[in-house]
C-alpha cells in the first residue's frame, strides 16, 4: 500500500505524523524538564494531543481515500507480459487482463457463468459461448447487474469491467 502512495500523500503524511511526534517529545521530555509541575492542567494537554491524533487520522483517510488510481495502473501492468515474461500486443494484454478478472475470486464469473475458453462450467446465468453478449451488455450487466447477477461496481475497477467484457465478448465470438 505503500509504495501505491503518491508523493503528495507520502508528504501529507509525513507532515502531520512529524508534528504529531514533535509534540509527543517536547511534551515528555523538554517541558518537564524546565516546569516540574507540567502540565498543571491536563485540559490543553489532552486537547491539543487530541486534535494532533484527529489530524493524523484525517491525513491517513484522505490519503487512502485518492490512491485509487494508482491502484488502478498498479492492477493492470501485470498484464503486460506473460507468465514467462515475454512482451505481448495490446489487445492480447488486454485479453489476459479480462480472462484474469473472469477467473478471480473477486468476480467469480466461472461459478455462474459458462465459458469453455476459462474452463468455467457454472449454470447459474447464462451460458455465454451460447449468449455471445456484446461488449456494451457485458460492461452493464457486471456493472449494474440484474436480477440474480449481483452489481460488481464496488468490486471492481471500471478498467477491470472493461478487460472482462472485451474477453467475453470476444472469446465468445462476438467482437
Amino acid at each position: 500500500m505503500l509504495l501505491t502512495i503518491t508523493t503528495t500523500g507520502k508528504v501529507t503524511l509525513l507532515i502531520v505524523a512529524g508534528a504529531f511526534i514533535i509534540w509527543a517529545l517536547v511534551t515528555a521530555m523538554v517541558i518537564p524538564r524546565r516546569d516540574a509541575d507540567f502540565p498543571r492542567t491536563l485540559t490543553v494537554f489532552v486537547l491539543v494531543s487530541c486534535v494532533f491524533f484527529v489530524f493524523q487520522i484525517g491525513a491517513v483517510y484522505w490519503v487512502t481515500g485518492t490512491q485509487e488510481i494508482e491502484t488502478e495502473a498498479a492492477e493492470t501492468t501485470p498484464a503486460e507480459t506473460t507468465p514467462g515474461g515475454t512482451p505481448v500486443p495490446a489487445d492480447d494484454a488486454v485479453l489476459l487482463a479480462g480472462k484474469a478478472v473472469f477467473e478471480s475470486t473477486d468476480a467469480g464469473c466461472g461459478n455462474c457463468h459458462t465459458l469453455a475458453d476459462a474452463g468455467a462450467t457454472g449454470t447459474v446465468g447464462p451460458n455465454l459461448d451460447e449468449a455471445k453478449p456484446p461488449q456494451e451488455l457485458v460492461v452493464m450487466r457486471v456493472t449494474n447487474g440484474k436480477a440474480a447477477m449481483p452489481s460488481f461496481k464496488g468490486t471492481l475497477t471500471e478498467r477491470q469491467i472493461q478487460d472482462v467484457a472485451t474477453y467475453v465478448s470476444t472469446v465468445a465470438g462476438t467482437s
